[in-house]
């Protein structure tokens, strides 16, 4: 399996020289809940948000058989509501941020499109 890797500058510091301002921009490595898309993460909460919801609303109606949708729902969030909820903010702010390092500080700020 091939990876695409980005080249990135690395500040070399000599001496009778100031350091210079190196700024970094490289695609942010996905979040462990971010998905490729926000459509498509939209997508997996409705699918796990309503198999959730239909595993207790046709309890009634099924009996525990609809306990089985449960399963399906947590696995569409990725394991918990928060979860998925995290993986959106992942998700919107992927590559929307940058790092930029001066002096050995560094600070993020937004990318500009």
């Amino acid at each position: 399996m091939a990876s695409e890797q980005t080249a990135t500058k690395t500040r070399v510091t000599v001496p009778d020289r100031a350091p210079e301002v190196v700024a970094v921009r490289s695609p942010a490595p996905p979040g462990r809940y971010a998905s490729a898309s926000v459509p498509r993460h939209l997508a997996r909460g409705a699918v796990g948000f309503g198999a959730l919801i239909g595993s207790l609303a046709l309890l009634p109606f099924v009996g525990p058989v609809s306990l089985l949708l449960a399963p399906v729902g947590l696995v569409a969030l990725r394991g918990c509501p928060m979860c998925w909820a995290i993986g959106l903010m992942e998700t919107v702010s992927a590559g929307r941020l940058r790092r930029s390092c001066v002096n050995g500080r560094c600070e993020l700020t937004r990318a500009k499109s």
